[in-house]
């Protein structure tokens, strides 16, 4: 692991929001195909520094890059075309759009890639039936599980083959049984394709699942552990 060369680095990294700092100078090294965990506790800046490395939010000072690409100069269109065809995303509450059925909402990212709907629909399918989902690919969020779409939203993260996956609390919503199985599927997932995973988190039990962790407070990383 410690070979590996970054897939992503921060240097000097600065981000506010009006008079509040929410990252003061953070520098990190994510590796390719590690699975990275940032705790800290809630305001601490976690998931702002997960958007800056996933090109969401460009820093106000200092530099973030992927691979050779320098992030932060990038304006948001090429950042927006950035993560869609780089990186995929789970959140919390999966975020699925309500109106569309499972199937249609892991095929959406492949549309807007402009892929032919055959092929995205085909490949959508295949990951439904990868996560055990396939008796329900045409339900509508609605009508699924916290567990069962939070697979959704894994399918829908993973059916592009991203470089990386970046999971925003991705069982923030769950029950320790349910949580425990979303995270054994995304890694076990994940690691099958090669991708690189970078994970938000309070719940040590999520965080045991890392290779690696990083603790933010106030804005700055305040501790870097191995964990595998």
């Amino acid at each position: 692991m410690s070979s590996a060369p970054p897939i992503l680095r921060l240097r000097g990294v600065r981000k506010r929001f009006g008079l509040d700092t929410a990252l003061d100078g953070v520098d990190l090294d994510v590796r390719a195909g590690e699975v990275l965990a940032i705790m800290g506790p809630s305001g601490s800046g976690k998931s702002t520094l997960l958007h800056v490395l996933a090109g969401v939010y460009a820093p106000d000072e200092g530099s973030a890059h992927y691979l050779d690409t320098l992030v932060s100069e990038l304006g948001e269109a090429d950042r927006a075309r950035l993560r869609l065809e780089e990186f995929g995303f789970v959140f919390q509450f999966g975020q699925l759009l309500p109106d569309l059925t499972a199937l249609d909402n892991v095929a959406l990212p492949l549309l807007i890639a402009g892929r032919p709907r055959r092929q995205a629909v085909r490949q959508a399918k295949s990951w439904l039936v990868q996560l055990g989902l396939a008796d329900h690919a045409g339900k509508r969020p609605g009508e699924l599980s916290g567990g069962q779409a939070q697979r959704v939203a894994i399918a829908r993260a993973l059916v592009t083959a991203p470089r990386i996956v970046f999971a925003d609390e991705p069982t923030g919503s769950l029950d320790s049984l349910s949580a425990e199985q979303v995270m054994a599927t995304l890694l076990e997932l994940a690691k099958g394709t090669g991708a690189t995973v970078v994970i938000v988190t309070h719940d040590p039990r999520v965080a045991a699942y890392a290779d690696r962790e990083v603790v933010v407070r106030d804005g700055r990383i305040s501790g870097v552990g191995i964990l595998a």
